[in-house]
């Protein structure tokens, strides 16, 4: 048995932490590690450690979670970290969707990149960095943070450059689209060999592979014969045929990344599907993060009387976490797809980038072999993300508003959306509407409380739905389908399972 302590900083987050939890316990190697659960609330804190608590007891292990607020204590001697945070909530993540729309901007999601993104970011890294400096000082020597936190380029640059503790980013896009490409070839995921490169929800399939057979030249035409992905994924195969190479994430979160799909509002509709809010959703992630949180608390009793969790090989997901550790414990070989420094291994993107790209794990550690040149046009859509990721990185860490509305000007939507001024008046009302959450801006927010103030200010669409927003549903109607309210509130990757939803 290998004996270690993991720590989950985040771990209120049920879609990630039940997850992970059980894909660690999986491993039989890992039957006596210690946990320890940290949040900052106490009652999500306590229904997830009882629901995992649960598992643990019924798989039969001796483990014992320790959970608690106090995130130093978490830390103490932790030798892998685990942050699934979301700095600010639902109550931050609500602003970083509606102030945007009185601008124009329509995001579906809003947590990676454009206007909801880079202030998600400026909340994230000023949390993030004081986590790095507790692991510092309190986890063991040879500490490894796992982050699975978007925006997730930026807060992984944040932490390597500026936090001093060595950090992998981790998302579930590539395995995503590398089933996508396998079906509309109507294969299996694992016969399909595939090389994914890019930056975290920007990542391109520049290779897949059949048995030696190139599967990339007939790819678009494979995708618009297609009779589900020909409807959902218009972004994806719209950008596949101009560009020449299939893109990891869904139609939704692509549409906000580009200037082209979510410009104008009457446009919207061609481009997106309302049979999942992946597909396109004005706001469509923050709904479905409000039911899933609103039905957890509301029946958490009834999850306690569900079948727990088996733990297994059989049982596992597919995140990359738990395989990760594997690796570096018992030395099996891992090949995924992670997001680090990139330092050369995409060698036309510049070296100080979070690059998300193939890597393989054993008991050496984490190596990344060189990937070479992306697909130029793939290149140049990459590089003017990461200008955007570069300005708000240094922005969140200086407190620097002013390269922060550089980063918004930078923008791909935003830029397509509004002017200069708009853009200035926006990040004010975002600046000031996260005062709680932004130590590092307090001079910022000030001066923007003052403009704001003046009453000299741009018109704006006040109360602006968006093209595409549906209501958020009550929880006396998601009883109606329990097992989809279940599904929603206990996965971590909300896009997974497609169905439909109407709007009532």
């Amino acid at each position: 048995m290998t004996r270690f302590k993991v720590a989950f900083i985040g771990a209120g987050s049920i879609g990630f932490t039940r997850g992970l939890l059980r894909d660690l316990l999986s491993v039989p190697e890992f039957a006596n590690i210690d946990v320890s659960f940290m949040d900052i609330d106490r009652r999500n804190l306590d229904m997830v450690t009882e629901l995992c608590q649960r598992d643990i007891d019924e798989n039969g292990l001796s483990i014992k979670i320790r959970p608690t607020t106090n995130r130093r204590e978490a830390l103490q001697g932790a030798k892998y970290v685990f942050c699934t945070i979301r700095v600010g909530g639902l109550e931050a993540f609500a602003t970083d969707v509606d102030i945007p729309l009185k601008y124009g901007v329509d995001q579906c999601v809003g947590d990676t990149l454009s206007a909801g993104g880079i202030m998600y970011g400026q909340r994230g890294i000023a949390e993030i960095l004081e986590i790095c400096r507790d692991i510092r000082e309190k986890a063991a020597p040879d500490v490894l943070l796992l982050n699975y936190s978007n925006p997730m380029a930026m807060l992984t640059w944040a932490c390597n450059v500026y936090g001093g503790v060595k950090t992998i980013g981790l998302c579930h896009g590539v395995q995503h689209g590398h089933h996508q490409i396998a079906e509309v070839y109507g294969l299996d995921k694992k016969d399909v060999d595939i090389i994914c490169a890019g930056i975290n929800h920007q990542t391109w399939y520049i290779s897949a592979a059949h048995e030696g057979r190139d599967l990339t030249e007939g790819l678009l035409e494979a995708f618009e014969k297609h009779p589900e992905y020909s409807r959902t994924e218009k972004v994806r195969i719209d950008m596949l045929r101009r560009f020449g190479y299939y893109s990891t994430e869904s139609n939704g979160h692509l549409s906000e990344y580009v200037p082209w799909y979510r410009k104008r509002s009457d446009e919207i509709q061609d481009w997106i599907d309302l049979g999942s809010w992946i597909n396109g959703e004005t706001g469509g992630y923050l709904r479905v993060c409000t039911e899933g949180r609103n039905w957890f608390e509301t029946d958490f009793p009834n999850w306690l009387k569900d079948p727990a969790f088996e733990y297994g090989e059989g049982h596992r997901g597919e995140e990359h976490g738990s395989y990760i550790v594997e690796g570096l414990e018992t030395g099996r070989v891992y090949r995924g797809h992670f997001n680090t420094i990139n330092g050369g291994v995409i060698t036309n993107l510049p070296a100080d980038a979070i690059i998300e790209a193939p890597g393989y794990v054993d008991r050496n550690g984490i190596s990344m072999p060189v990937v070479g040149d992306l697909p130029l046009g793939a290149a140049a859509v990459c590089n003017v993300s990461i200008s955007v990721q570069r300005l708000a990185v240094e922005a969140a860490v200086r407190g620097d508003d002013k390269l922060l509305r550089q980063a918004f000007m930078m923008d791909p939507l935003v830029g397509a959306v509004c002017n200069p001024k708009e853009i200035w008046q926006m990040v004010d009302e975002m600046l000031v509407a996260g005062e709680k959450w932004l130590p590092q801006y307090g001079d910022a927010i000030a001066e923007a409380k003052k403009r704001l103030a003046s009453g000299d200010l741009i018109p704006t669409r006040e109360g602006n739905q968006g093209a595409a927003r549906l209501k958020v549903k009550s929880v006396e109607e998601m009883q109606q389908d329990r097992e989809a309210a279940n599904k929603n509130a206990g996965e971590s990757d909300k896009g997974k399972d497609r169905e439909k939803v109407t709007q009532d």
